[in-house]
């Protein structure tokens, strides 16, 4: 998935639940489209202090989590889990916030 200047790695392994594709698909979306966002720091939909805490995130290697609006308009979360503190990331899921 090409990405010009990414600001952090996805983790090891990328996954979506069958929830999340299946929006995607009746969207007419892909997934990388979402996570090229998600790699430019562009958190979609979060509130402020979520945007807030994710910048910070970049810092301290903490969870990141982002919210699309798809066409449909279905919301979608991305959220890339940390390892520690060091700012290793394990992996990112695609996600319907009823998923979680």
């Amino acid at each position: 998935m090409p990405t010009t200047n990414p600001k952090f790695s996805l983790g090891r392994q990328v996954v979506a639940t069958p929830g999340a594709l299946e929006a995607l698909a009746e969207a007419g979306q892909t997934p990388h489209e979402l996570l090229a966002r998600h790699l430019r720091c562009d958190w979609g939909d979060v509130c402020h202090e979520d945007a807030t805490l994710n910048d910070e995130s970049l810092k301290d290697g903490s969870r990141l989590l982002s919210t699309y609006t798809l066409r449909t308009g279905e919301k979608l979360w991305i959220i890339t889990e940390a390892v520690g503190d060091d700012g290793q990331r394990s992996h990112s899921t695609i996600l319907k916030p009823e998923d979680y």
